[in-house]
């Protein structure tokens, strides 16, 4: 659901950028608050796997489309809903500036619309009210599914409203809408599959890493039974494997945010004028050294791999570096000198 630049105007793509910049803000003093640096390595890993595993496009049978993982509501389920949000604002960046997956200019509407449902609407209304009293694999299973197709819905809708107020007018709204809902209804539904499935794995793993889950009690009763250590390298092993092989697999046919546009305007592109989509696309040429997720002018194989190898890693990068640079978490000894 990455909209380029031409579906946003300037107007409507600055507002998005206040709105996704403000939810960003609030997430790092919120993260800074909880001040939990066991959460790093888990930021890092998930955000890779969350960029390997939306590389997996898988297709929609009888629609000639296809859909992948946004992966908010997984993020969030693990992170809570403002380490998710940060978390896949680096996921979007790379995607966006490394392999030109999305447009500059519209970066904070596919943050808003990619993003803040699944972490802050998903985690919050969703996640959170059905593991107050505990997990089950029913709940999690539940909750990954309504909190999906929920999310995305929201996400989906947004991207026409995105562009009714930009004024393209190739996109009439009421026929937008209605090719752009079902659609991510069907996609929103695999990926709540797919959540579901990692998230029971992570259930059995590593139940302390589920958040929100017994709230109303001191710490969750059940064993896991593998160490944090272990259930994040077995992620990352996942995340490389998905990245660097399963995703040579993924679908060809376009997305639903392309599809749609497809059915609607006959086109899967539409073309902007302007110095702002001039500059933006200028400065996403020279930094997307990997464009489409592979080596430029060729479409080979290697080149898939080594993006989504390489794309992985530098999530983590970023990530991570986040977290120090930023200083999302302090040593126990500077928070009690601090409150001194």
């Amino acid at each position: 659901m990455h909209m380029a630049d031409a579906l946003v105007a300037p107007a409507v793509a600055g507002t998005m950028y206040v709105l996704s910049t403000g939810a960003a803000g609030l997430s790092v003093n919120e993260i800074r608050k909880e001040n939990n640096p066991e959460k790093i390595p888990v930021m890092g890993v998930m955000g890779a796997f969350v960029f390997a595993t939306q590389m997996l496009n898988f297709t929609i049978p009888g629609t000639g489309s296809s859909g992948h993982l946004c992966g908010g509501m997984m993020l969030s389920a693990l992170l809570g809903p403002f380490g998710g949000f940060i978390t896949m604002i680096g996921v979007l960046l790379i995607q966006c500036l490394l392999f030109a997956d999305g447009g500059l200019l519209a970066l904070g509407c596919n943050v808003w619309n990619m993003a803040f449902y699944g972490c802050f609407v998903g985690a919050l209304l969703i996640w959170r009210p059905m593991m107050k009293k505990g997990a089950s694999r029913a709940k999690i299973i539940a909750a990954s599914i309504i909190g999906c197709v929920l999310t995305l819905q929201l996400g989906a809708f947004s991207v026409c409203i995105e562009t009714l107020l930009s004024g393209v007018t190739e996109l009439p709204f009421s026929v937008f809408v209605a090719t752009m809902q079902p659609i991510h209804l069907a996609i929103g539904f695999v990926e709540g599959l797919i959540t579901a499935a990692v998230l029971v794995f992570v259930y059995e793993a590593r139940p302390t890493l589920l958040w929100g889950v017994g709230e109303s009690s001191e710490k969750v009763s059940k064993e896991g039974k593998l160490s944090l250590k272990n259930t994040v390298i077995a992620i990352a092993v996942a995340a490389a494997v998905a990245g660097g092989a399963i995703s040579l697999f993924a679908s060809a046919f376009p997305d639903g945010l392309e599809w749609s546009m497809e059915q609607v305007a006959g086109t899967t592109e539409l073309e902007a004028e302007g110095g702002v989509y001039d500059t933006a696309a200028g400065i996403q040429e020279s930094t997307s050294l990997l464009p489409d997720y592979t080596f430029k002018n060729t479409e080979s194989a290697v080149g898939t791999s080594f993006s989504g190898i390489v794309g992985s890693l530098v999530v983590v990068g970023i990530t991570v570096g986040a977290c120090y640079a930023f200083r999302f978490f302090r040593k126990k000894e500077e928070t009690g000198t601090a409150g001194t």
